[in-house]
């Protein structure tokens, strides 16, 4: 998939349902947006200070990890890999968030946000469109996948 958008359109086609339309008319009071929406800030709040034991409760088992550079990361490789601190989540700012509720016990986060980070390879500043997948397990909402692209920065006249 070329985009975010195009994924989530793929996976919208599966459950025969449009994501977007689902988050346009989601409630904010709807509890489980609401709490697919805390497990998110609790899963970006845990990887800008990075904490195993919180990591590894929020992050599914099988969680897929795709990064915007092409890499792909596992739960654990991932864990450690901020764990150890070779990449550091030092911003991350919404610009748009949309959460969904397609099918039972799944839910789609898309949208695009600015992320800071430093690794060995240098510091990254860069808007990505992205789409996280989240499934409830034993009543939990648990990270299982995402996929990001980066954006390219705006051109200037």
């Amino acid at each position: 998939m070329k985009t975010t958008a195009s994924l989530c359109l793929v996976l919208a086609s599966v459950f025969g349902i449009s994501p977007y339309v689902q988050a346009q008319n989601a409630k904010p009071e709807d509890p489980k947006i609401a709490a697919v929406q805390a497990a998110d800030d609790a899963r970006i709040a845990a990887m800008r200070s990075p904490d195993r034991e919180k990591l590894t409760a929020i992050f599914s088992d099988e969680l897929r990890y795709a990064h915007s550079n092409g890499v792909v990361d596992t739960k654990t490789s991932f864990v450690e890999l901020l764990v150890a601190g070779k990449t550091k989540y030092l911003g991350y700012d919404h610009k748009e968030r949309n959460i969904s509720i397609p099918a039972p016990g799944i839910a789609l986060v898309s949208g695009q946000a600015r992320f800071q980070t430093e690794s060995a390879s240098g510091k990254m500043d860069s808007v990505l469109s992205y789409l996280a997948v989240w499934r409830e397990e034993k009543g939990q909402w648990r990270f299982l996948a995402w996929q990001s692209c980066r954006l390219p920065a705006p051109v200037n006249p």
